[in-house]
This record gives C-alpha cells, structure tokens and sequence, in this order.
C-alpha cells in the first residue's frame, strides 16, 4: 500500500452502506436495493400505489436537510471524477492540487464525497485550510464518504442531490471519469445552453482523456445541426489548475453577462 493510500485513512476500515443518512457497517448490512430503484422500479406489486405518495415527504425531507445544510456555504465549485482512481495516479495528485488551489482562491470545494479524484479533491481541499464538502448517494455496493469532508450529506435520490450540486456551485470540473462523471457533465451543459440556469464554466480537465468526445460534439452533434454553433463553447478544456482558477474566477457573481443569464424560477 502506497504511504498516501494509508495517509488516507481509508485501508482497513469495516465495510460501509448508507441508506440515506443512515450508516450500517459489517454485517449489519441491508439488501442491496436503493430508493431510487424503489421509486422507478415498476416491477413490483401494487403496493407502489399506495405507498409513492408518502415518498413525497421523504423527497421533500432531503431538499430542506440539502438547503438547510448548504445555505450558508461560502462560493464553492464541484469537481467530478472517477471513484477507481487509485493516490498512485498523476490524476489523483492534480485533484489534490486542484481542490488546494480552489481553497486558496476562496472556494469551498464540493465533490461526491466519495474515494478517487473524489477524495483527493476533498484532501486539497481540507489540507489547503478551505471548505471540503462532500454530497454523497445510496448505492447498491459499498460508498461511504471519505476522509477529508468536512460538511457531508448523504442523498438517497440522485435528482436531490444534482440539485445541490448545480445550486451551491459556481463552477463544475469534471476530472476524468466515467458515467457519474459523464452524468453531470451532460446535465450542467443542459441547463446552460436552455439557460434554465445562469450560465457558469464547465472546465474539462486533462485534454488527452476528454479530446474524443469534445471532437465527437464537434465533428457529430454541431456538424450536424444537432446542436447550435456556439454551445461548443460552452466547454473549457485544460490541463493547467491556474487556467482552471482564472476561467472560474472570470465568472464570479456579476461577471456573467445579462443575456445569460437564467431565473431560479424556470427551473
């Protein structure tokens, strides 16, 4: 085991599952199904009648624990990433220097608080003397948050917490990842470009890993209409942290010109 792995604090630990905000370690266990699997799932009997009406006061019960939570968070950005990027790889030390440059230039920084990219943007975070925040989700296999949140939150449905996500950012940067990290890529590009939110960077970092689908929109989705001309430049691609800090800092609250901006109520 490498000394930043047992730095981590994360080797021999129980296992660990959520549902919702309610931990269970070793065997105590639950099966593996999830709300949101319970919500959408219609392969069950009947009971579902009786019983998503009453799965309304839950869902409203993690937007008031979210906002009550998150109201007081200080300007933050979002850093996405692959939970199987183990603090042996180049990646892992870039989100730990990311999330350390975020803290100093003012931003707390919030992940899914899980292992990876993850965790290591958390770590700078926490190490840099900044915000570390960590929105977790109940999963059917083993998730707990890790070691450098210091404001975490555990959502059972993954609507809620992209809610939180897009509502106390100022900025998404999705490290390399895969269909987590793909998910809030796509969804933030959404709302942007119908400007159901006003509209704020979306950095994509590591230019070789993120090169094929930025020339599949451009070569695909805009060379065929699928897409307008400008929503290309709705992504920013680096490889450089102080690029990242200088586009998010560019779009601070007040920079954003007028025409692109959203109303909270449209969405």
């Amino acid at each position: 085991m490498s000394t930043d792995a047992a730095e981590s604090g994360m080797a021999g630990k129980p296992k660990t599952r959520f549902r919702g905000p309610i931990m269970f370690r070793r065997e105590r266990t639950p099966r593996g199904t999830t709300a949101d699997q319970h919500l959408l799932d219609q392969r069950s009997d009947s009971d579902w009648v009786h019983t998503d009406p009453w799965r309304v006061l839950r869902i409203q019960a993690e937007f008031v624990e979210g906002f009550g939570a998150l109201a007081e968070v200080p300007r933050a950005v979002s850093v996405f990433g692959s939970a199987r990027t183990d603090p042996g790889n180049p990646e892992y030390q870039a989100a730990r220097e990311l999330g350390a440059a975020l803290a100093t230039a003012g931003f707390a920084v919030i992940t899914g608080g899980g292992p990876g990219v993850m965790e290591a943007a958390n770590r700078g975070a926490s190490e840099a003397g900044g915000y570390s925040i960590g929105l977790g989700i109940e999963l059917p296999f083993e998730q707990s948050l890790n070691d450098w949140v210091d404001l975490g939150i555990n959502f059972r449905y993954f609507f809620v917490r992209k809610t939180m996500f897009v509502k106390y950012s100022q900025a998404f940067v999705c490290m390399p990842g895969g269909y987590g990290t793909l998910d809030e890529l796509f969804e933030a590009l959404t709302l942007v470009q119908t400007r159901k939110i006003t509209r704020f960077p979306i950095i994509l970092f590591g230019s070789k890993y993120w090169a094929p689908l930025v020339e599949w929109i451009r070569n695909s989705l805009a060379a065929d209409g699928r897409i307008s001309p400008g929503d290309i430049d709705l992504l920013h691609v680096t490889d450089e942290i102080e690029d990242v800090v200088r586009v998010i800092q560019e779009y601070a609250p007040g920079g954003a010109p007028v025409e692109q901006v959203g109303t909270e109520d449209q969405w």
